[in-house]
């Protein structure tokens, strides 16, 4: 038992000899917003970016040659590697922010951790009189981060099929492409270069400037939500854009295997998929309600089409995790107030699809839950020793066992503790509780409405409660949980 609590120091190089590598591919990352700095004549930034290429690939390239492989990943060291190498990828992912001046370290690593985990609040105060250069790093990190450091790492790594295997379940991964794990990330990669092209072709057509549809497709895809303004897409007030980010979201917010699939030709599976029929009811009924709502008190005027176009896209945007945002704080509160603010927040926590960039307690677990619901009450209908078939739709026919709807209850469980903990902590320095609640719920999901809490002058310890938040979120709980419990029983291990 104490090993399953330790980590030996071969495990440890192991993981340090991966992060090495991580580190490298953050140093080329590095090197793509140079050309953005010199087509845009913003050469200010070329050293901020160069310097911390440097230090990325010189601490990687470190780490690689003093740290061999000396074991094959275990479930449990790789899941310790993909919970640090979030926290190292942050750090380095700072530092242009920091050096060029534009923000302090701390708020630095708050936009380095909301970008890689597509969460979407930012540090930037005007967001309006953003650099070009600095934009593209904002979107260009959600990009990296829809797919995962670790999911990119697998791309370019030569690894045994055993480590590929184990880093592929460590970032919450449970599904295949294709047998082959090496054969399912290369395809996911594929299948997410054709969809950022498509975004953006979407975006351009819908009226954008280039730099502004490379921008959106970037975070609407990922479904990370940064936004290039301060009133974010609110900003172009056009419905052809707004119905170009509502594709683009539910795009990047769908499971990659069911994308597959479709691309294959089977798209009837995609209206068969228990995580589609989940997203378009809760959209359907939560933008009737709230259309209705908006309506009743003329918000948006004795429009009802208009009404309707506000609480469409805040809802899509909201169940994929995106956080790009036409309806604003104080209004969002003030005429959103009730219905629509606890229907966005119910959203925000469902999340998006399974294996998609999208974060929240995902649709296939709150699918099962209620299968488990209906399952459940028919259990105390039939005979004892009948048997009742538990199988939902998802890609394919799958059999649900007691152990799944067990550990699906135990991480929703697990998610409104590390909820609770978190609005408990913030309810300290903001004693709005409606806002409060909104808003810890759209950085634990991964989401990024905001209800206009979070500031870059907000107290550190709120900002530290948000990026542990984003941290966990990205992760979905259990590797965290497990590093926790390692250090806790080391403590507990040098005091005896």
């Amino acid at each position: 038992m104490q090993r399953i609590h330790r980590l030996s120091r071969r495990e440890i190089k192991t993981i340090l000899h991966y992060t090495g590598y991580a580190c490298l591919l953050l140093a080329v990352a590095m090197l793509f917003p140079l050309a953005v700095a010199v087509i845009y004549n913003e050469p200010q930034y070329l050293i901020p970016f160069i310097l911390s290429s440097l230090i990325s690939g010189i601490f990687g390239f470190i780490l690689i040659k003093i740290f061999k492989i000396e074991l094959e990943f275990s479930i449990k060291s790789a899941m310790i590697f993909s919970t640090i190498i979030w926290l190292i990828g942050c750090a380095l992912g700072a530092l242009p922010y920091y050096f060029s001046g534009e923000l302090s370290y701390l708020n630095a690593y708050f936009e380095a951790m909301s970008g890689f985990t597509t969460t979407g609040f930012s540090m930037f105060s005007n967001l309006d009189v953003v650099s070009y250069t600095i934009n593209f790093w904002r979107a260009f990190t959600q990009w990296i981060g829809g797919l995962g450091i670790i999911f990119l790492l697998l791309v370019v790594l030569r690894s045994t099929g055993a480590d590929v295997m184990r880093l592929y379940l460590a970032e919450g991964r449970e599904e295949r492409l294709r047998p082959s794990i090496k054969h399912s990330t290369r395809i996911i990669v594929y299948i997410y270069l054709f969809f950022t092209a498509i975004a953006i072709t979407l975006f351009y057509v819908a009226g954008m400037p280039l730099f502004d549809s490379v921008f959106h497709a970037f975070t609407a895809l990922s479904t990370g939500g940064f936004g290039m303004h301060n009133t974010s897409l609110l900003f172009y007030n056009s419905v052809w854009i707004e119905i170009a980010a509502m594709i683009v979201m539910m795009i990047g917010a769908t499971n990659f295997a069911l994308h597959y699939t479709v691309l294959k030709g089977k798209w009837k599976e995609y209206f068969k998929d228990i995580e589609t029929k989940i997203a378009y009811s809760l959209i359907i009924i939560s933008t009737i309600l709230v259309t209705l709502m908006l309506y009743n008190n003329q918000v948006y005027g004795n429009n009802i089409l208009l009404n309707f176009r506000y609480a469409l896209f805040q809802m899509v945007s909201a169940i994929t995790t995106t956080g790009l945002q036409t309806a604003f704080y104080p209004d969002l509160l003030a005429k959103w107030i009730g219905l629509g603010t606890f229907l966005l927040t119910i959203l925000m926590i469902i999340g998006a699809g399974s294996l998609s960039t999208g974060g929240g307690i995902k649709w296939l677990r709150f699918g099962i839950l209620l299968k488990g619901i209906t399952w459940q009450v028919k259990s105390f209908i039939l005979p004892g020793k009948a048997v009742m078939a538990k199988k939902i739709h998802h890609v394919s026919e799958l059999k649900i066992t007691d152990d799944v709807i067990r550990i699906t209850g135990a991480f929703v469980f697990t998610y409104f503790v590390i909820y609770i903990i978190s609005v408990i902590i913030v309810l300290i320095y903001y004693p709005d509780i409606s806002r409060v609640i909104f808003e810890v719920s759209s950085a634990l999901s991964n989401v990024g409405l905001s209800s206009g809490i979070i500031t870059p002058t907000s107290p550190d310890l709120v900002k530290l409660v948000f990026i542990i938040d984003f941290w966990m979120g990205r992760l979905e709980i259990w590797p965290i949980l497990l590093l926790i419990t390692i250090i806790i029983n080391n403590m507990v291990r040098r005091r005896k």
